[in-house]
Protein backbone atom coordinates (compact mmCIF):
# COMPACT_ATOMS: atom_id res chain seq x y z
CA UNK A 1 0.00 0.00 0.00
CA UNK A 2 1.44 3.38 -1.02
CA UNK A 3 1.70 6.36 1.29
CA UNK A 4 -0.96 9.04 1.15
CA UNK A 5 0.21 11.72 -1.33
CA UNK A 6 1.12 15.03 0.29
CA UNK A 7 -0.14 18.36 -1.00
CA UNK A 8 2.65 20.85 -1.67
CA UNK A 9 2.22 24.61 -1.85
CA UNK A 10 4.17 25.80 -4.88
CA UNK A 11 4.07 29.54 -4.19
CA UNK A 12 6.36 30.30 -7.15
CA UNK A 13 3.76 28.78 -9.50
CA UNK A 14 0.75 30.11 -7.50
CA UNK A 15 -0.75 26.69 -6.97
CA UNK A 16 -1.22 23.78 -4.63
CA UNK A 17 -0.17 20.49 -6.16
CA UNK A 18 -0.03 16.78 -5.56
CA UNK A 19 1.58 14.13 -7.76
CA UNK A 20 0.18 10.61 -7.87
CA UNK A 21 1.41 7.88 -10.23
CA UNK A 22 3.42 10.48 -12.15
CA UNK A 23 0.37 12.70 -12.78
CA UNK A 24 0.16 16.25 -11.42
CA UNK A 25 -3.07 17.62 -9.95
CA UNK A 26 -3.32 21.34 -9.14
CA UNK A 27 -5.45 24.02 -7.52
CA UNK A 28 -4.32 27.31 -9.03
CA UNK A 29 -4.81 30.74 -7.52
CA UNK A 30 -3.95 34.40 -7.87
CA UNK A 31 -2.89 36.33 -4.78
CA UNK A 32 -3.91 39.99 -4.71
CA UNK A 33 -3.19 41.76 -1.45
CA UNK A 34 -4.71 39.51 1.20
CA UNK A 35 -7.14 37.74 -1.15
CA UNK A 36 -6.65 34.35 -2.82
CA UNK A 37 -8.69 33.97 -6.00
CA UNK A 38 -8.96 30.29 -6.93
CA UNK A 39 -8.95 30.17 -10.73
CA UNK A 40 -8.67 26.50 -11.68
CA UNK A 41 -8.58 23.02 -10.22
CA UNK A 42 -7.35 20.19 -12.42
CA UNK A 43 -7.13 16.48 -11.73
CA UNK A 44 -6.14 14.29 -14.70
CA UNK A 45 -8.75 11.76 -15.80
CA UNK A 46 -6.62 8.83 -14.61
CA UNK A 47 -6.79 10.17 -11.05
CA UNK A 48 -10.40 11.28 -10.80
CA UNK A 49 -12.52 9.78 -8.06
CA UNK A 50 -9.64 9.57 -5.55
CA UNK A 51 -10.52 12.74 -3.64
CA UNK A 52 -7.46 14.64 -4.84
CA UNK A 53 -9.30 17.85 -5.74
CA UNK A 54 -10.84 17.89 -2.26
CA UNK A 55 -7.43 17.29 -0.68
CA UNK A 56 -5.93 20.20 -2.67
CA UNK A 57 -8.75 22.58 -1.81
CA UNK A 58 -8.79 21.65 1.88
CA UNK A 59 -5.04 22.33 2.12
CA UNK A 60 -5.36 25.65 0.30
CA UNK A 61 -8.29 26.82 2.42
CA UNK A 62 -6.54 25.76 5.63
CA UNK A 63 -3.52 27.84 4.62
CA UNK A 64 -5.77 30.80 3.76
CA UNK A 65 -7.44 30.55 7.17
CA UNK A 66 -4.09 30.33 8.99
CA UNK A 67 -2.78 33.38 7.09
CA UNK A 68 -5.98 35.38 7.72
CA UNK A 69 -6.72 35.63 4.00
CA UNK A 70 -10.05 35.91 2.23
CA UNK A 71 -10.85 33.73 -0.79
CA UNK A 72 -12.71 34.24 -4.04
CA UNK A 73 -13.92 30.88 -5.39
CA UNK A 74 -13.82 31.72 -9.10
CA UNK A 75 -13.18 28.05 -9.90
CA UNK A 76 -16.46 26.13 -10.01
CA UNK A 77 -15.03 23.21 -8.03
CA UNK A 78 -13.84 25.47 -5.20
CA UNK A 79 -17.20 27.30 -5.17
CA UNK A 80 -19.11 24.00 -4.93
CA UNK A 81 -16.75 22.70 -2.24
CA UNK A 82 -17.25 25.80 -0.08
CA UNK A 83 -21.02 25.61 -0.58
CA UNK A 84 -20.96 21.99 0.71
CA UNK A 85 -18.71 22.80 3.68
CA UNK A 86 -20.11 25.71 5.70
CA UNK A 87 -17.04 25.84 7.95
CA UNK A 88 -15.16 27.47 5.04
CA UNK A 89 -17.83 30.04 4.11
CA UNK A 90 -16.47 32.74 6.49
CA UNK A 91 -13.30 32.78 4.33
CA UNK A 92 -15.19 33.98 1.25
CA UNK A 93 -14.50 37.62 0.42
CA UNK A 94 -17.61 39.86 0.51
Amino acid sequence: MSAEPAVQHNAAASRYEVTVDGHLSVAEYELTGNTLTFTHTLVPGELRGRGLAEKLVRAALADARTAGRKVVPQCSYVAAFIARHPEYQPLVAP
